[in-house]
């Protein structure tokens, strides 16, 4: 059941805050009269996207999957607002290509930032929100509802920090925190912009089934997302066809693997010859992740 909270009274932490979805919510939600913290690892962006939200936005600096920086963060920005209503876990990495030609320690990373920087994320706010009965939005993706060949590193990622958020919804409800997913499907960040850089995957992501292959305006995804946080919302869908994919998840695996299975073998070639390119995550830009530490945004 959601609860309509009015966004001017709260104070929101926002997770990989410095660029794309979570730069933009913590606009919209300042815009809609929220305090809001940004929490992320690019200062000199965070510092632009917190000028942006306003007199009362903060920015600071942290790595999601350093529980002991996180949790002194967490404690400093209660100690600045006086309390903490919502964070939203937005923070994540990506990595495309094929299991066999990827690097260990870069497939390792993005299951690191995008489920363990999730785990660590609530771990450090918990006790925040369990004091103001608030809510925790953890960001998930298409990938959590279908698999993808070539992006099993953030499929399992994403299907995971669904699978914990939907954990944790029972764990603390009675405490009076509520706890809820938000699914975004390809939305025009810097993160899918990178991505598509790299030919031989967009052309495997064009081939997916409309409306899967399209990529969307990142404001009205943003909108929907602030509309579920002042709601409470269990389930937050950006695109709205989304909702739709519920119903349907549970024959995807097999059709995938069918279909998926014959691009694969179709390009094979060429990502042998391109996988060079792949070596390291994806984030914010383009950007290789190359001291695998940087965790950029959605």
């Amino acid at each position: 059941m959601s609860t309509t909270v009015p966004l001017a009274v709260q104070v929101v932490v926002v997770t990989g805050a410095a660029r794309g979805v979570g730069a933009q919510l913590a606009r919209k939600l300042a815009q809609r009269g929220a305090r809001v913290a940004l929490v992320g690892l690019e200062p000199e962006e965070l510092k632009a996207v917190a000028a942006q939200c306003g007199p009362d936005a903060r920015y600071w600096e942290a790595d999601v999957t350093d529980l002991d920086a996180l949790s002194a963060v967490a404690r400093q920005i209660q100690d600045h607002y006086g309390r903490i209503d919502t964070v939203v876990a937005n923070a994540g990495i990506a990595l495309g290509g094929p299991l066999q030609d990827s690097d260990p320690r870069a497939f390792e990373r993005v299951i690191e930032v995008n489920l363990l920087g999730s785990v660590a994320t609530a771990r450090a706010f918990l006790p925040a929100l369990v004091f103001s009965r608030g809510y925790l939005l953890q960001i998930a993706s298409l990938a959590a509802l279908t698999p993808a060949p070539l992006m099993a590193a953030y499929c399992a990622s994403k299907a995971g920090v669904e699978a914990f958020a939907h954990s944790l919804r029972a764990e603390v409800a009675y405490q009076g925190v509520k706890v809820g997913v938000g699914y975004l499907s390809w939305t025009d960040t810097d993160m899918v912009r990178g991505a598509d850089q790299d030919t031989v995957l967009a052309q495997m992501r064009s081939r997916l089934p409309w409306p899967a292959n399209k990529t969307y305006p990142l404001a009205p995804a943003v909108d929907r997302l602030v509309a579920g946080i002042a709601r409470r919302s269990p389930h937050v869908y950006a695109q709205a066809w989304l909702r739709g994919m519920q119903s349907v998840r549970g024959v995807l695996p097999g059709l995938i693997a069918t279909v998926g299975a014959r691009d694969v073998a179709r390009l094979a070639p060429r990502l042998k010859a391109t996988a060079a390119t792949r070596l390291r995550p994806v984030g914010a830009g383009g950007a290789a992740d190359t001291a695998a530490r940087r965790a950029a945004v959605e």
